[in-house]
């Protein structure tokens, strides 16, 4: 009886620890996949919030701005655009300097002009070149203003940062199917000889697999629970420090997330499962003592 217990207890033990190992795996691919997202979402969110300014020549009829403003809008680069007169403009100046350029010039020095927001694939050096010709052949358009160099800079550094995480996340694939896999075949290291009786009755290889597979595959499942439930826990603490930070965090993505936790948590752990039970299918009889 009190070997059946310190058995029982043993079992239990040592699939709680193969199901928090496993979890601990699974919440690390869980945040990369979660970052990688959330960092697109960023870059595409920066660079369609990136403006630029199309100064409009003097004396122009508000019926030619409004019907170059609508081409524009047409246009499926252009995310969106907004019309600012010579008096807005003046008004937003005195709002920022204290003082209206008019009081102490006599005149608006201000040139009219229209705020024009890109689509993010279209906001790098390649496409701006082309858009900057296109606009520029407006007869209305005086000169376009923008920051160059910043949206060069945002551009490097969005594509810098997703050729990082997607190695880490190559990485970190690599490593886990390498810890999960130890993981699993320290459980079935004690079922070898098992193996080698079922093989030696004539038991088919996929026949010997099978307990195995569904074994893990319940602990995978449960092992991705926990990671989803300690990613939750994460984003909850991330809501509370960085709350601009996670508004880019929507539902679709955070379901695509857990979803796809649950499914390397099932996928890792099937894989793992056939290559340790193959390893003892191989193995001689002799050979398992020494293992």
């Amino acid at each position: 009886m009190g070997d059946k217990k310190v058995n029982t207890y043993s079992f239990f033990n040592s699939r709680l620890t193969s199901i928090i190992s496993i979890a601990l795996v699974l919440f690390l691919l869980g945040l990369i996949c979660l970052f990688g997202l959330l960092g697109n979402k960023l870059s595409v969110y920066v660079k369609e919030n990136i403006s630029f300014s199309i100064l409009l020549k003097d004396n122009q009829k508000e019926t030619d701005i409004q019907r170059m403003q609508k081409q524009l809008d047409e246009l499926p680069f252009i995310k969106s655009t907004e019309y600012i007169s010579k008096e807005q403009a003046a008004k937003e100046l005195e709002e920022e300097l204290g003082e209206n350029p008019e009081t102490f010039l006599g005149f608006n020095p201000l040139q009219a002009s229209i705020e024009v927001k890109l689509h993010s694939a279209y906001a790098n050096p390649d496409s701006l070149a082309m858009i900057e010709k296109q606009i520029q052949s407006y007869t209305s358009v005086s000169e376009l203003l923008y920051r160059k160099d910043m949206m060069e800079l945002v551009h490097s550094n969005m594509t810098r940062m997703g050729i990082i995480l997607l190695i880490l996340a190559a990485m970190l694939m690599a490593i886990s199917f390498v810890l999960i896999g130890n993981t699993i075949r320290l459980l079935i290291y004690s079922k070898r000889f098992l193996i080698h009786t079922m093989k030696l009755v004539g038991a088919t290889p996929g026949f010997i697999r099978a307990p195995f597979v569904r074994y893990n595959v319940v602990s995978g499942i449960l092992a991705a629970v926990l990671a989803i439930l300690m990613l939750t826990g994460a984003l909850y603490y991330l809501q509370n420090e960085l709350r601009g930070f996670v508004q880019i965090l929507d539902l679709p993505t955070l379901i695509l997330v857990f979803v796809t936790v649950l499914l390397l948590g099932v996928l890792l752990s099937v894989v793992a499962t056939v290559f340790a039970v193959n390893k003892y299918l191989r193995t001689g009889g002799d050979k398992l003592y020494y293992m």
